[in-house]
This record gives structure tokens, C-alpha cells and sequence, in this order.
């Protein structure tokens, strides 16, 4: 009886946690002041020009690897500062060859074939990077597709020698392929227009994602580079950086347009890997973070959190087989009668509204009224089904995790078929989201 309440508590300790922490993020989105002066970046932007190297990690992605390669070409800052690098990873269609067409015109793309590659997007990244000779390193997964004068905007906090890595936006391109695609849509507003805002407006931790941003070469160096034995390289990284005593911005005007997977099969594939690596991550370096002095208290917990974020949903499935354990039983649990006997319902209520990334109501919600994207508040509802899916991806990424002996854990690429640029208007490259407004 004692471990069952216990268990119970530290529930509910952690349920109310994410909710304060969310409410915290939505509030300080929609109302609050930002502790930082950030129009400094955007008067920055374009007027400070460090050589940037552009890293683009591809394996079969024929079908995409063209477009942002095009993209490449027509972007505003100044070629002669500016190197592009494709790592073709072991890839058996026509990405190498398409990549090498590209190379062929342009002095300032290069590629580099891994004709044994395929171990993962950490190995071709920390292939790439030692032929890089830029400043400034940044990231594009090859499905995406930026914003013209994205480098600009992501190279502008570099000004400031204790920034190590910059994050921008992930936008949804093909929206309205289905109705998967406009989960992940909702799920990259509440992530990015609300947490990632938020937590760089209150000088907490934004998160290098991987993509669509950058670090200084210096700095990765540091850290000694991507872990290929961690399926989430980006926390990994975003971490070990934080750690070295750097600072990571976060730049919200700086978009770039992902082709978001479309079944839930790939969108279980795609979240269990994340969960899985994020969990490598909260057991490589909990400790660490407790004990680095040069964290402030608040600092350590969003880390913590951050770092904890896929135990969650695990979490959540114990609290629904002891909530309806303890209602069967009519046991007396966590303070009172009643709430033993209405426990199910409210976890499960305060589960699906306090969860961090898998998009809370408040959160999502308050993302699309931001980005004045009426349309798919229709679909908030749905986002109870991405949840409970989720609530076993997790589970099952934990179980795998713990019974892997080895470090090694298999990568699983997404596939991409291209279809996102049918929303690409014309020549001039501008998007238009699912509500025909203008986003690029």
C-alpha cells in the first residue's frame, strides 16, 4: 500500500510538473515580454557574414535531394562565403548522381560518396564535417526546404561568442497530404511557435534539432563531435554543448519547410526513434547535468524535463493501470476516497493536457491562433489518438532500449517520395499553406 501511493505521487509530481512548465511557455508566447533583445539578430542579419559550410546528409533521397539542391543555388548570402557539402550516404538510387550534376555546375557544392555507408545521419555527418572549412557548420535533412535568407537569419546570433549552436523553424510542406501530415503539423507549431519560443525567450535551453541550424566548427570540435551510437545525435549534441558552456539560440523567423511523413507507420517508425534516442540521451547525461556548476537551478530542471520528455507517455500507461487498478480495488489512494475514485479520469484528463511535445491543447492551440492557422483547430481532438499511440512507442522504445546489450541501435531512415513540393508556386519557390495565406 505504501509503494502504491508512493508510485501515485511521483505521478502526479511529474503530471503536474510538464503542466506548469507548459503554461509557463504558452503564457510567456502569448503575453509576456521576452527577457532577451532579440530585434538585435534581425539587425545583425546580412551584415555579419562568417564563412558558413552547409552539411546535407542523404541516403536514397532521390526524389528530394534536386529541390534543395536547386534551393542551394538561389539562396541570398554570399557565395563566396558559403560551401555546400552532400554526404552521399551509401545510397543505391540516383542521389549521388543527381547530387554530382549539381557539383558539376557549382564550385561551391561538393559531394562525398560513402559507397559503404548507411550507418546513420550521425556517421555521414562527422564524415562531412572534416571537409567542411566554414566557420559556421549548418544542417539541412535533404526533404527540406528554406527560406531564402534562412542563412542569414541562423548565422546572426553567432555574433555573440558564447552562442555554440542556433535552431530555427520546421514548417510542415505537404500539409494536406493527410490527416498524419496534419498531426505533424500541429505538433511543429506547439513545439516551435510556443516550447522552443518560449524557452529562448526566458533564457532556459532551446534545442539544436538537428536540422534547419547550425554551430560553430570550434565548438563541435569541443564536444567531440556527433555520437554515432546515439539515435538522437541533435539532443545528444544540443546537451554536451550546454554542458561545454555554451548558449543555444533559437530563431523563429528563420523557416524551413520539412515533407512531414504521411501513414502512421512511418510515424511510429520516425517517434520511436526519437524516443528511443531521447532516452539514451536522459541516461548519458542526467547526472552530468546535476552536477554542472555553471547551470542555474531553473536550467537544470528544463533540462531534466527536456531530457525526460519521452518517459513520459511510459509514465502515463503505469498511471492508467494503476488508476484503473485502484478503482477496481476501491483502494484509498493519494489523500483522499474521491479522488481514488474519480483517480482515472483525472490523470487521464491531466495526462493529455500536460504532456510536452505531443501537443497539449493550451499549447497547440495557442500556436495556431499565433500563426493565425484557424483551420486545423478542427483537428485538436485528433491529437488524443497521436497520444495514445505514443503511450506504447515509448513503452516499447524503453523496453528495446533496456534489453540491447550492445551500444549500437539501428537506425531508421524516413523515406521520402517528394511529393511536399507540389505546394512550391512557380519558380520563384514561394509556399502557401493549407489556408492559401502567403509563407514564404
Amino acid at each position: 500500500m505504501m509503494i502504491f501511493t508512493l508510485l501515485t505521487g511521483v505521478l502526479m509530481v511529474f503530471m503536474i510538473a510538464y503542466m506548469i512548465r507548459h503554461l509557463i511557455f504558452t503564457y510567456q508566447a502569448l503575453f509576456a515580454k521576452p527577457k532577451q533583445f532579440l530585434s538585435s539578430h534581425r539587425r545583425i542579419a546580412g551584415i555579419y557574414t562568417p564563412k558558413v559550410s552547409i552539411l546535407i546528409p542523404a541516403h536514397n533521397e532521390q526524389y528530394v535531394i534536386g529541390k534543395l539542391l536547386e534551393r542551394m543555388t538561389e539562396l541570398t548570402y554570399p557565395k563566396d562565403k558559403l560551401e555546400v557539402i552532400v554526404i552521399d550516404d551509401g545510397s543505391t538510387d540516383a542521389t549521388g548522381e543527381i547530387a554530382d550534376s549539381y557539383a558539376e555546375k557549382y564550385s561551391y557544392i561538393k559531394v562525398i560518396h560513402r559507397p559503404g555507408g548507411g550507418e546513420g545521419k550521425p556517421t555521414a555527418l562527422n564524415e562531412g564535417v572534416k571537409f567542411a572549412t566554414g566557420e559556421i557548420i549548418l544542417t539541412f535533412d535533404a526533404d527540406y526546404y528554406p527560406q531564402l535568407d534562412i542563412v542569414e537569419k541562423l548565422v546572426a546570433p553567432f555574433v555573440d561568442p558564447e552562442v555554440g549552436a542556433v535552431q530555427g523553424r520546421v514548417t510542415v510542406l505537404n500539409e494536406e497530404e493527410s490527416i498524419v501530415s496534419k498531426i505533424v503539423t500541429l505538433e511543429r507549431i506547439g513545439g516551435y511557435r510556443i516550447d522552443q519560443q518560449a524557452r529562448d525567450e526566458l533564457i532556459l535551453i532551446p534545442q539544436y534539432g538537428g536540422t534547419v541550424g547550425g554551430f560553430r566548427k570550434e565548438a563541435l570540435e569541443k564536444v567531440g563531435g556527433w555520437d554515432p551510437t546515439m539515435l538522437t545525435e541533435d539532443t545528444d549534441l544540443t546537451i554536451k554543448l550546454i554542458l561545454h558552456g555554451y548558449q543555444i539560440r533559437y530563431v523563429n523567423e528563420a523557416e524551413s519547410y520539412e515533407e512531414a511523413v504521411t501513414s502512421w507507420r512511418a510515424y511510429w517508425n520516425q517517434r520511436y526513434r526519437w524516443a528511443k534516442g531521447h532516452m539514451q540521451c536522459a541516461i548519458k547525461h542526467l547526472k552530468n547535468v546535476f552536477k554542472a556548476e555553471h547551470l542555474s537551478l531553473y536550467e537544470k530542471i528544463e533540462l531534466t524535463l527536456l531530457l525526460c520528455i519521452y518517459f513520459m507517455p511510459v509514465m502515463v500507461l503505469v498511471a492508467w493501470i494503476i488508476g484503473v487498478g485502484a478503482y477496481l480495488s476501491h483502494e484509498t489512494v493519494f489523500f483522499t476516497t474521491n479522488l481514488c475514485r474519480y483517480y482515472f479520469f483525472v490523470l487521464s484528463v491531466f495526462t493529455y493536457s500536460t504532456i510536452g511535445n505531443f501537443a497539449p491543447f493550451f499549447e497547440v492551440g495557442s500556436g495556431a491562433y499565433m500563426d493565425e492557422r484557424k483551420r486545423l483547430l478542427w483537428l485538436l481532438p485528433a491529437l488524443s489518438f497521436a497520444f495514445f499511440i505514443m503511450v506504447f512507442c515509448c513503452t516499447k522504445a524503453l523496453i528495446d532500449l533496456i534489453l540491447t546489450k550492445n551500444k549500437m541501435h539501428r537506425w531508421t531512415h524516413t523515406i521520402h517520395n517528394g511529393n511536399g513540393y507540389n505546394h512550391i508556386n512557380g519558380k520563384n519557390g514561394r509556399l502557401f499553406n493549407g489556408g492559401g495565406r502567403l509563407i514564404l
